[in-house]
């Protein structure tokens, strides 16, 4: 265990090595801190989206899930990120090119103050949802290598990803990210062979499977499977970190070619994933779901191999986390601080309030993650607060002239509240997750208040989607 610990330490060092270089040699404004001074070349902003996509959602709540339901299921489950990949490609040039900062200022340009605040506010509460599963994630691995109590070990990760944070800024986190994904990708690769002997290949795993992990759906209904189908595609579909990346590009081809490389990634790590989660089913029968790959890491692979599956998940979780904090702290300071107030700030001003409120939001990330019983759970509420309330709007402003201010206001809020209200209120009846409730009152609402509102606002609406349409 000393050495699987050592090797992790050396590698989390190297991340904030890494940190400490860019905020010294390049994070000179908020411009370098939020988006790197749109700058990052391609082969960075391909590893940066996978990475921000994998992290702790694939490699713990994904390995969860096909270690509970099986991997038929889980292709169904995964696959979500992967179409929602494939719809980003046609709109990533047009999104670099408006060179926005959050997803609020792109509601904002064509529905005025109110969607800027409330979709700030969503935000917020889905990225600190985001965050705090990662903090998880990476308790698990410290717990695995070290017998730290998962307590002990989210707070150790959660200050070791403030720090990287607040450091340098989306500089850090794109460059530790694309290193993060050549290392999950080469261990995935390298390690399956071994896994896949561990159990007999192919057939011997196909034999000793238990049966409800063979079928198609993994003993789920079909509702349960779409439940968790929705969060992932409509998360990546409209993620703001996805779009702060494109913006982040040094021109819109890269932003649009980085697409394709993310595509591929999440295709590779996905497969490589289900494969290697399937493995533990039968290696590891007795185990928490959510240390499938860890466990697998440990104990399946020889330890060179595991050494490098284990720091590139651990660096992948840290750099999500990184990523959410980042990005909420970026609707904080832009979209409610300096909107609602009527002084300017400088630019040291700025950089020093961003790196305040990642502190704040990192500690109630820590707070809010000790009331869920897992991460697929927390990862589950928190992309069904995105996608049903924000995702049916981006796409609106995006696609669909006849949005009004009216409908997309009224959807955001039916969204957030229908989510909260199946999740905590209602506890998720029938087992199913809160998407299958808040996603359809969400796009209701937008159609039919649109709908209703259209006359009244037909003039202003066309106006400002003649100007800031994508």
């Amino acid at each position: 265990m000393s050495i699987y610990l050592a090797a992790v330490v050396i590698y989390l060092i190297l991340m904030l090595l890494i940190g400490v270089y860019f905020a010294k040699n390049s994070v000179k404004n908020s411009d370098d801190f939020m988006v790197a001074g749109r700058s990052l070349p391609l082969f960075v902003v391909m590893g940066t989206l996978l990475a921000t996509f994998v992290g702790s959602g694939t490699v713990v709540g994904g390995a969860s899930f096909i270690y509970q339901y099986g991997p038929f299921a889980a292709i169904f489950n995964l696959s979500g990120g992967i179409v929602g990949a494939i719809i980003l490609y046609f709109i990533a040039g047009k999104i670099r090119q408006v060179e926005i900062y959050t997803v609020p200022e792109l509601l904002e340009r064509r529905f005025g103050k109110g969607a800027l605040y409330i979709s700030s506010i969503i935000i917020i509460f889905a990225f600190i949802g985001i965050t705090a599963y990662q903090f998880t994630g990476g308790a698990y691995v410290l717990q695995l290598t070290t017998g730290i109590p998962l307590e002990i070990g989210a707070i150790i990760i959660c200050a070791l990803v403030i720090f990287l944070t607040v450091s340098g800024g989306l500089f850090s986190v794109a460059y530790t990210d694309a290193l993060s994904a050549v290392l999950i990708i080469l261990g995935f690769i390298i390690g399956l062979p071994f896994a896949l002997n561990a159990v007999g290949g192919f057939e011997g795993l196909a034999v000793s499977l238990p049966e409800v992990n063979k079928s198609w759906n993994g003993g789920l209904t079909f509702p349960q499977l779409i439940g968790y189908f929705l969060p992932l595609f409509l998360l990546v579909l409209g993620d703001q970190n996805m779009y702060q990346r494109f913006s982040a590009a040094k021109d819109p081809d890269v932003a649009r070619k980085s697409t394709i490389g993310f595509i591929v990634g999440c295709i590779f790590v996905i497969s490589l994933t289900i494969m290697l989660a399937t493995t533990s089913i039968v290696l590891f029968p007795e185990i928490a779901p959510d240390t499938a790959i860890l466990s697998l890491a440990i104990d399946g692979v020889p330890m060179v191999i595991g050494l490098l599956i284990l720091c590139a998940a651990v660096a992948f979780i840290i750099t999500t986390a990184t990523s959410y904090l980042l990005s909420a702290s970026g609707n904080i300071i832009r979209d409610l601080i300096q909107r609602s107030s009527k002084n300017e700030f400088s630019e040291s001003k700025l950089l020093w309030l961003n790196r305040i409120i990642v502190v704040v939001l990192g500690v109630l990330a820590y707070v809010l993650g000790q009331f869920f019983p897992s991460v697929l759970a927390i990862q589950m509420y928190s992309y069904t607060m995105y996608g049903a309330s924000l995702t049916p709007a981006i796409l609106a402003t995006v696609m669909w002239k006849g949005a009004t201010k009216a409908g997309v206001l009224s959807s955001m809020i039916v969204g957030g509240f229908a989510t909260m209200l199946w999740e905590i209120g209602l506890d998720r009846p029938l087992g199913w997750n809160s998407v299958l409730f808040a996603l359809p009152l969400s796009v209701l609402t937008l159609i039919i208040v649109s709908l209703l509102t259209k006359n009244k606002n037909a003039s202003a609406d066309h106006n400002q989607t003649g100007q800031y349409n994508l």
